[in-house]
């Protein structure tokens, strides 16, 4: 995206909260340094967040509206983008991952895109419908390399690890690269186990992920079917880290984890010679 150019207001909330604040700022004619004194934030943040690289957020947004004495719209659009569908999701997940110091993520039902092999990511797209799924499976693994710069932490449920994606051979050699991964000095992996001891807790209903970085705080996802939602107010990003921390107090350490994920794989390993030999001995029973 060229640095003189909003994102086309069309595409969501967030891009017409990024080119109606370069519109405003225009039409005061005010540079992006005036505008970053008013919100305590750099010219370059102001060009980022005209740029749709950044999102304004809600205390910005106040200082904004008091300064110039809007009514309350510029908040008012934040908080309408806020809890809405984004359809620009990844665009924007991608782009803090690459700026993040910290990535915590819970998966409920499915490995973590991080963690996730070619074959297991191309399976679960096939899985799901869609027609052509080489251009996001060779997105998902680029995204990866987060992995060599950021600490990252992964929350998945005992469910993620049993459910079969693809074939046996797939999710053997999936499972067998969480395991390698976890070996990362940045990388800590904890498995929830399904037990009733366990039984239902927090963000069962779907996964979540919180993203810390140096140059914008934080921010939260969460993803439905279709989309997903990004999470910028302090606020709401507080009551998501706390979800977090509950999720993460039902989860195992890591050694014994590491023993679900083996004897998970060891599974699937059995079922996968078994497979074999049914295909070479077709006649038996």
């Amino acid at each position: 995206m060229a640095t003189n150019e909003s994102p086309d207001p069309k595409g969501s909330m967030w891009a017409f909260i990024a080119y109606y604040l370069r519109f405003c700022r225009n039409q005061r004619g005010l540079s992006g340094e005036a505008v970053g004194r008013i919100i305590n934030a750099s010219k370059a943040t102001v060009s980022r967040i005209e740029n749709g690289i950044d999102r304004l957020d809600g205390p910005r947004a106040a200082l904004l509206d008091k300064a110039w004495e809007t009514g309350g719209v510029f908040s008012l659009l934040v908080w309408y983008a806020s809890i809405g569908h984004d359809p620009q999701w990844l665009a924007q997940l991608s782009t803090f991952e690459q700026r993040a110091r910290i990535i915590r993520i819970f998966e409920p039902l499915v490995i973590s895109g991080l963690l996730q092999t070619e074959e297991y990511a191309r399976a679960l797209l096939i899985g799901g419908g869609m027609p052509d799924p080489e251009p996001f499976v060779t997105e998902r693994i680029e995204r990866q390399g987060v992995l060599d710069r950021a600490f990252v932490m992964v929350l998945l449920s005992e469910a993620a690890l049993r459910w079969p994606v693809g074939s046996p051979r797939i999710m053997r050699e999936q499972l067998a690269h969480v395991l390698e991964v976890a070996e990362h000095p940045n990388v800590v992996v904890h498995v929830i186990p399904q037990t009733f001891e366990t039984g239902a807790y927090p963000g069962l209903d779907g996964g979540v992920k919180l993203v810390t970085g140096d140059d914008f705080g934080e921010v939260a996802y969460t993803e439905s079917l279709g989309g997903g939602r990004l999470i910028s107010s302090p606020v709401e990003v507080a009551d998501y880290a706390i979800l977090f921390a509950r999720i993460s107090a039902k989860a195992l350490p890591e050694h014994r984890s590491k023993d679900l994920i083996t004897k998970a794989m060891e599974a699937f390993s059995e079922h996968d010679m078994a497979q074999e030999q049914s295909q070479r001995n077709p006649g038996r029973k």
